[in-house]
């Protein structure tokens, strides 16, 4: 018995065709996805710049009109040369180094030593179920008010402005390292314990590594904690750094030094911001891997 072949017809097929009570089939409409495209790389720097040139040629336009008040609001032309005095004159490379230090040593003892507080609330829910309310206590607590006791106890130095950066960020990473105990596997735990593991192995073997990505997702939070802690250290009672600079241009009316201070201290935290965005995708590849 020969088998007859039949050609099926395309979906295009029934478009417009009629139906055995004689309706049109109406025509099937395609409709393509949204296309959601980037822009290169360097589009995107060209109008960034382009909307800073503007913002900066407009204000010293609104300046030179009288449309702003200079005193108050100073004028990029007046910046761009007092930055040249602090850069030449002044004590710009101690004051920068200075925040830095400051900022980098409260940015790794805080997110350390809170990574290992929160995650030693895994050895003993009793232990955890103590410290706790301190914890929250501690967080709710506004610790920048606290900077002139700080001051007093650690005096004017670098280190307090390190305890005050360390303050900062060691109950965000301690809340942040509980949460990721808390969300470990009590399968893979009761699984490790029935094999044999030891509770430092459970520890060493699920516990860190699965706390690792919620210490790394704090990171970026913490350096701009950790930057904040030491500006405000330095308000209250400093010999360098860019936020005494700030404090002592303000008392004095030297607007465009404000300004100074404030534009060095935005490319200082954007500088540590991409290096810390860099560790964190790196850290990130190494847990994939």
């Amino acid at each position: 018995m020969n088998a007859k072949t039949s050609t099926l017809p395309s979906p295009t097929a029934f478009n417009g065709a009629k139906t055995a009570s004689g309706a049109t089939m109406p025509k099937r409409m395609g409709r393509r996805l949204p296309v959601r495209r980037i822009w290169p790389t360097w589009v995107l720097l060209s109008v960034q710049f382009g909307i800073l040139v503007a913002f900066v040629a407009l204000w010293e336009l609104a300046a030179m009109a009288g449309f702003i008040d200079t005193f108050f609001w100073s004028k990029p032309s007046a910046i761009a040369s007092t930055m040249v005095i602090f850069f030449t004159e002044g004590n710009a490379v101690t004051d920068i180094v200075y925040t830095f230090r400051s900022t980098i040593l409260g940015f790794i003892l805080g997110t350390s030593l809170g990574a290992v507080l929160g995650m030693s609330f895994w050895w003993s829910r009793n232990y955890a179920l103590i410290m706790q309310p301190y914890v929250i206590c501690l967080e709710s607590i506004p610790k920048l008010a606290l900077a002139p006791l700080i001051i007093l106890v650690f005096g004017m130095g670098l280190s307090s402005k390190v305890a005050i950066a360390t303050a900062l960020t060691l109950v965000v990473s301690t809340l942040t390292a509980y949460s990721g105990v808390q969300a470990v596997d009590r399968d893979q735990e009761k699984l490790f314990y029935s094999l044999g593991a030891s509770r430092w192995q459970v520890f060493t073997k699920l516990v860190a590594p699965s706390c690792i990505p919620w210490i790394i997702s704090i990171l970026r939070v913490n350096i701009g904690l950790a930057l904040t802690g030491s500006i405000v250290g330095e308000f209250v009672a400093s010999q360098y750094g860019l936020g005494r600079t700030i404090l002592y241009a303000g008392q004095t009316y030297e607007i465009a030094l404000v300004w100074v201070a404030v534009i060095v201290l935005s490319a200082l935290s954007m500088i540590m911001y991409v290096a810390v965005s860099w560790l964190e995708r790196y850290l990130q590849k190494g847990i994939v891997r």
